[in-house]
């Protein structure tokens, strides 16, 4: 058989050389008896440093002290690329080294398997949520990224020169998605980044991430959008479950598929919860805080038993102008946040579909009329009740396997202080 690979260590016991080979299935050992193997493998193996690229040809057999239970004798052995020494970073982690450090030298500290593990759960967790989408018969679109107004209206939006025009990089492709079933397209997802020009250092933080964003139309309330992101997640963690075994054993991680419906909490009774923990606020004016964030997870976690939550009708004081308001109590917006492990994971809920009550609420938010018109003239000529939500991915990945950083769980971050590599 032929494997490739980087080398991770090499053991020299003299007339004995073991090769640690770190294969994309994982650690494969290659076993090189002086009197066993050619000159040319010997002498091949002689200019074999760490990391450096190898292939190589000959027997599998079974060895319980090999990584794996297996090695290699080898018949044939080609340098591809040798690494020089010494090495920037030490990809097997046994030299430990600063997150910063790691993410300078990135695509060395990829090599590790507990990174190649992160990456390829991710995958998973993606084409879980898209097999269900597409099971459900949601179409797959792509809304632009490169927009010509701020999409939410506010300050932390990257700036781009577009010709000879100010353009911006999208936050949340929210709006196009409304103007998607505008064109009579009921339900759709879409995969790709957003940007927030935040001067943010949490752990929590990027200014680059990814989201799987859903729309649906016909919908009776913002309960039929939870209902179909609940789906999405228990798909994703099945996926997971089923095809990346051997990903969390290296891990050493377990997972559940979290119970449906996931339980759900709602302003104004939120308040009275938050005070019982010495936490109060403005009713109907303000939401909450990081801190409350995590008390109410709590909360819930001993209440239900479930690490996800809804939270439900948000002061309208503190969303969007586009979320629908409670007709009854026009405090409250129909306006849904998903909570997993005490980090926000979603927004979404209910759009408002009818033109009178959207341009009242444009007015309402002090926005004009003229900065909006480009989003808001569609909603004239007839348009379906509808709601959707954006999953974090990244956010999504981090929390299912309790990495404490975000910046782990991305091939290449995006912080305000890094754009390299």
């Amino acid at each position: 058989m032929e494997v490739r690979g980087f080398v991770d260590e090499i053991r020299d016991l003299g007339g004995l050389k073991f090769i640690k080979l770190n294969t994309s299935n994982g650690y494969l050992q290659i076993t090189v008896k002086k009197k066993e193997v050619s000159k040319d493998v010997l002498d091949k193996v002689e200019k074999i440093t760490r990391q450096s690229v190898i292939s190589v040809q000959g027997e599998l057999k079974k060895s319980k002290e090999a990584p794996g239970g297996h090695e290699i004798i080898p018949e044939k052995v080609d340098v591809l690329s040798v690494a020089e020494t010494p090495l920037p970073l030490d990809p097997s982690g046994k030299t430990s080294a600063e997150l910063d450090t790691r993410l300078d030298w990135r695509p060395l500290d990829l090599r590790s398997p507990r990174n190649r593990a992160i990456i390829r759960i991710q995958s998973k967790i993606v084409e879980g949520m898209e097999e269900y989408l597409r099971k459900e018969g949601f179409t797959q679109v792509f809304t632009p990224c490169i927009i010509g107004a701020a999409s939410e209206g506010g300050s932390e939006v990257f700036s781009v020169t577009y010709f000879d025009k100010e353009a911006f990089l999208r936050q949340d492709p929210q709006l196009h998605r409304e103007l998607t079933i505008a064109g009579g397209i009921p339900k759709i997802f879409d995969l790709g980044p957003s940007w927030r020009a935040e001067l943010s250092h949490t752990v929590r933080h990027t200014c680059e991430h990814r989201g799987c964003a859903v729309e649906l139309a016909y919908i009776k309330d913002e309960t039929d959008t939870m209902r179909v992101e609940e789906q999405l997640i228990v798909n994703a963690f099945k996926k997971v479950q089923e095809d990346c075994k051997e990903d969390l054993e290296v891990l050493d991680k377990q997972i559940e598929v979290p119970k449906t419906p996931f339980p759900e909490l709602s302003f104004p009774q939120i308040y009275d919860v938050l005070d019982s923990f010495g936490k109060k606020y403005k009713r109907g004016l303000e939401d909450y805080d990081r801190e409350s964030e995590v008390l109410l997870y709590n909360y819930v976690k001993e209440k239900h038993k479930n690490d996800f939550f809804f939270v439900n009708k948000f002061p309208f004081a503190v969303k969007p102008f586009y979320v629908m308001r409670v007709d009854d109590d026009q405090t409250w917006a129909r306006s849904v946040d998903m909570i997993y492990k005490g980090i926000e994971l979603s927004s979404g809920g209910q759009r408002e579909h009818r033109y009178d009550k959207l341009m009242e609420q444009v007015k309402l938010k002090g926005l004009t009329n003229e900065s909006v018109e480009w989003f808001t003239k569609y909603f004239r000529y007839g348009i379906p009740p509808m709601g959707g939500f954006c999953i974090g991915v990244e956010r999504l990945v981090m929390q299912m396997l309790d990495v404490k950083n975000i910046r782990e769980i991305m091939l290449f971050p995006r912080t305000p202080e890094r754009l390299l590599p």
